[in-house]
């Protein structure tokens, strides 16, 4: 017969759940009649209503009732005298009044009784009576057997941690989910997690409820709808990893309100990346305030960005305080941007200590602005090892300084794996040299994709040189399409690439397009490079605006470009102005190259028996 207590939350919470085919004895009038039962001797009654004064906190009243009732065979309350004698600490006598009700079949004392073999260190009766109080449907058995197969690494522990999951159990759901969270890692040859943070920030699509991570997520689901303020957490961290940002957002904020700290710091960058600053700050001084490291860093940082430097210094000394590394590497930041360089080299080396890679790169770089290079290397060394791809460039660009271009060659390579634009451009140019352009175009490719104008530039010229010369268009055909190699010019000259908009305009002029071509060639010339002078010059000179062309060769010519002197020269030579022309032709013949100054020479000694005739 199932009675008071078989279902009761004993050793975790001192609940007593109510069996279905028992009343409720919360009135007055109930208590009165099952009393009044008792006191005729009705077992059934005695049980109940000692269940109740216990519940109540009325041992002494508690303990008669469910003796009697006990020694008359009731096992629940045999269950609950044993609860009752745990409570005034005796746990032994406890322990014999649960086996009593264990052995008649009561799945909870069952489970009270594997607790208290658990806490004796006696593991396999532990195990014991948790498995009979499981196989018999007790959530908590199955709940508590799970914990002691998992602690035991063994692989049983998921079954039952399931049972108990799919039983309503929260805590349960909750480390069911981790379990699999753990696992989705290593299926993705990621580390497993151990700890409690949430996933990475960023985008992901949605798992499929079959495979580990979407069943994490339906079981961090449920335990969140139960009010797990951890499985609210990580369930946020899920939606927001997938963009569905307004329920990550509702997540955290339940998180947050049960006093998650973590939560509330992740809700802060949520309405930070919203717009909401003001917001954010409020969150995340909630959770700095309950020792949130990260919190206490996003309040420094978001100071910091308002010039009140001494707010932010003190929001990163505590984080700091409260164990968080990347706080003294932002005060080393910090210090550096004021030109602190002593507390900043202090701050950078706390943080370096600690591990933190970043700041090991950015005391590498402090003591190499200081001249101190051989103290700077071991720290680039240290940091790249660790996984720094900024370390790893570095090292790279220490090598090459001393010639050492087999080492720096190496640490490039090492930076661009992990897609460092500017180590992948130098990856891809020392493949250049040395001929071998398929891992060329790889690396330039990669640079030109991260951002990088020169790579972008130096991929259009690998790609120019392959194609075959092209025939000028027959009058009434069509322009051609523009080519790959000319896409790229084009990326990087949309980025201010000199030579690349030169180079764009002399494309755009071998396709008869002379408005796109001037356009190019005036950038080019307007930010300095005198090609795209002399360029838009000859365009210029070509649509009978000789003035102006005279203008940008002259600015060409000025800068050194020996072709725009003879431009020149032969301007003022045509004009009649012959001084004038003999000086550009000297200045030509002085500029060179060969063939420009063996021309310009000619010409200057023909204005020169000019001058002289």
């Amino acid at each position: 017969m199932d009675v008071m207590g078989d279902k009761a939350t004993l050793l975790d919470t001192g609940r007593f759940v109510q069996a279905a085919d028992r009343e409720d004895p919360g009135t007055a009038a109930d208590e009165m009649r099952h009393r009044l039962a008792a006191e005729a001797g009705d077992v059934d009654a005695m049980s109940v209503l000692g269940s109740l004064l216990l519940r109540r906190g009325d041992l002494d009243g508690a303990e008669s009732l469910l003796r009697a009732a006990t020694a008359e065979g009731d096992r629940a309350a045999a269950n609950n005298l044993g609860v009752l004698l745990h409570q005034r600490g005796y746990a032994d006598e406890a322990a014999g009044w649960w086996r009593v009700a264990a052995v008649a079949g009561s799945a909870a004392a069952a489970h009270a009784l594997g607790r208290h073999h658990r806490e004796r260190g006696d593991e396999p009766a532990a195990e014991y009576w948790l498995r009979q109080s499981a196989e018999q449907g007790h959530t908590l058995g199955a709940y508590a057997l799970a914990d002691l197969l998992e602690h035991r690494g063994d692989v049983g522990s998921e079954r039952w941690m399931r049972v108990a999951a799919e039983r309503g159990h929260r805590e349960a759901a909750y480390r069911l989910a981790r379990a699999l969270d753990r696992r989705a890692a290593e299926e993705r040859g990621e580390p497993a997690e151990r700890g409690e943070g949430p996933v990475p920030r960023g985008r992901g699509a949605r798992a499929d409820v079959r495979t580990p991570a979407g069943e994490a997520e339906q079981w961090y689901r449920q335990a969140a709808a139960r009010g797990h303020r951890r499985a609210a957490l990580h369930l946020g961290a899920i939606l927001e990893h997938r963009g569905e940002l307004k329920e990550a957002g509702r997540w955290y904020l339940n998180s947050a309100k049960d006093g998650e700290s973590r939560a509330a710091c992740a809700l802060g960058f949520l309405l930070r990346d919203a717009g909401d600053e003001e917001s954010a700050a409020t969150w995340w001084l909630k959770a700095a305030q309950d020792g949130d490291g990260n919190a206490a860093n996003a309040l420094g940082a978001l100071h910091a960005e308002r010039g009140e430097t001494q707010t932010a210094e003190r929001w990163y000394r505590a984080a700091m305080d409260a164990g968080d590394v990347n706080g003294a590497y932002n005060l080393g930041l910090l210090c550096a941007e004021q030109g602190r360089t002593a507390q900043a080299d202090q701050w950078y080396r706390r943080a370096a200590y600690a591990g933190h890679r970043e700041a090991a790169n950015a005391l590498a770089v402090l003591l190499l602005q200081g001249g101190d290079a051989a103290g700077a290397e071991p720290w680039f060394s240290k940091a790249a090892e660790a996984g720094s791809v900024d370390a790893a460039f570095n090292l790279g660009i220490l090598y090459a300084s001393r010639g050492d271009e087999a080492s720096a060659l190496r640490w490039y390579e090492r930076a661009a794996a992990d897609g460092h634009t500017d180590a992948a451009l130098q990856v891809g140019t020392a493949r250049l040299r040395e001929g071998d352009e398929q891992e060329a175009e790889r690396h330039l490719r990669c640079a030109a994709g991260g951002g990088s104008a020169e790579a972008a530039y130096r991929l259009g010229t690998l790609l120019d040189a392959r194609r075959p010369a092209a025939a000028p268009p027959a009058l009434g055909e069509p322009a051609a399409e523009k080519t790959e190699c000319e896409e790229w010019y084009e990326r990087a000259a949309e980025q201010g690439h000199r030579r690349a908009q030169v180079r764009v305009g002399m494309l755009a002029a071998g396709r008869g397009d002379v408005v796109e071509a001037a356009r190019w060639y005036r950038k080019a010339a307007e930010a300095g490079s005198r090609n795209g002078a002399f360029n838009l010059g000859l365009l210029l000179a070509r649509e009978g605006s000789e003035p102006e062309a005279a203008l940008w060769w002259t600015r060409a010519a000025d800068a050194g470009h020996g072709r725009a002197a003879l431009r020149l020269a032969l301007l003022y030579a045509r004009r009649g102005q012959l001084a004038q022309g003999q000086r550009w032709a000297s200045r030509a013949v002085e500029l060179g190259p060969a063939e420009v100054a063996e021309r310009a020479g000619r010409l200057r000694e023909a204005l020169r028996q000019e001058l002289s005739a």
